[in-house]
């Protein structure tokens, strides 16, 4: 230390205790081990949140070629049942609904045909077989025969105007936005939209159509339940049932439900009409979906 008129002062060679910037090095320093610190969990976060898309990603990615999979062996069952179906040997399968197993490279798929001439066709049924049907899957007779009008309703063209436009005033009433087409029926899910219908009536109603079934359903091919229903409304149209040959009618539902090893699964069901096309084919895909 020197001494001079004011007092003592550090003397020019003593060591700073404070840097230039007014902090000491042991503050800069802390300042710099922060901010390392930070961009390291900064880049661990990053480096998680990268692998977790990325498990993701590949979870997704395989669980659509699992899915593609399924798909195809479904595809594939339901052609190797045509041709089954077509075969005129001892391996031919018939359309009674047994359930015939075809081993895939990844699995295993469960098929079965069946003949849609033992159907009902809500295009075409009369009301009272409709009505019969409807009331043997377990709608009440009342509401049977309301909802069997309605489908009636639903599919004819030419009803007189003032029933046309009653039937499209009840639609209003029930608080839908549409009415009577005055149209057949596209689909069967198109039967949800008519007054009365429940989605439970549905479900238990629709095993037992088709809207591929061109004439009156086939006696010998019906199901129990359509049996049941042809007897109680009999006499309608003099000829409610043809009770003919269920394998002369042409048109089958194929069901292929595939089950991969590793628990996907994939159902096609097509609808094939059995008869020569013009490019020289056995048959004619009416329908391919994924029920």
């Amino acid at each position: 230390m020197s001494k001079d008129a004011g007092g003592l002062r550090p003397a020019a060679n003593a060591p700073s205790t404070v840097s230039a910037e007014g902090g000491s090095p042991q503050v800069q320093h802390g300042f710099a081990l922060l901010i390392v610190l930070w961009t390291l969990v900064l880049l661990a976060l990053l480096v998680t949140q990268l692998t977790a898309a990325g498990r993701v990603e590949t979870r997704i990615a395989a669980n659509l070629r699992s899915g593609a999979v399924a798909e195809a062996a479904a595809d594939g069952a339901v052609y190797e049942a045509l041709f089954r179906l077509l075969d005129g040997s001892a391996r031919h399968w018939n359309t009674d609904g047994s359930v015939h197993r075809i081993s895939t490279p990844n699995g295993v798929a469960a098929v079965t045909i069946r003949n849609e001439a033992g159907k009902v066709n809500p295009n075409t049924a009369p009301v009272a077989l409709l009505a019969a049907l409807l009331h043997n899957v377990g709608a009440d007779p009342q509401r049977a025969a309301t909802v069997a009008a309605a489908i009636a309703g639903w599919r004819t063209n030419d009803l007189p105007p003032q029933l046309a436009t009653a039937g499209a005033a009840q639609y209003r009433a029930a608080g839908r936005n549409y009415g009577p087409p005055g149209a057949p029926f596209e689909s069967l899910d198109e039967l949800g939209l008519v007054l009365g219908m429940t989605p439970d009536l549905l479900a238990r109603l629709i095993p037992h159509l088709s809207i591929y079934q061109g004439g009156a359903p086939v006696g010998a091919a019906a199901d129990p339940i359509v049996r049941q229903a042809i007897a109680e409304a009999g006499g309608v149209g003099n000829n409610p049932v043809d009770a003919g040959d269920p394998g002369a009618t042409p048109v089958v539902s194929i069901t292929a439900e595939a089950h991969a090893a590793d628990g996907s699964t994939f159902t096609r069901r097509a609808i094939i009409l059995i008869q020569p096309t013009t490019d020289g084919r056995p048959y004619r895909m009416l329908n391919w979906e994924a029920p």
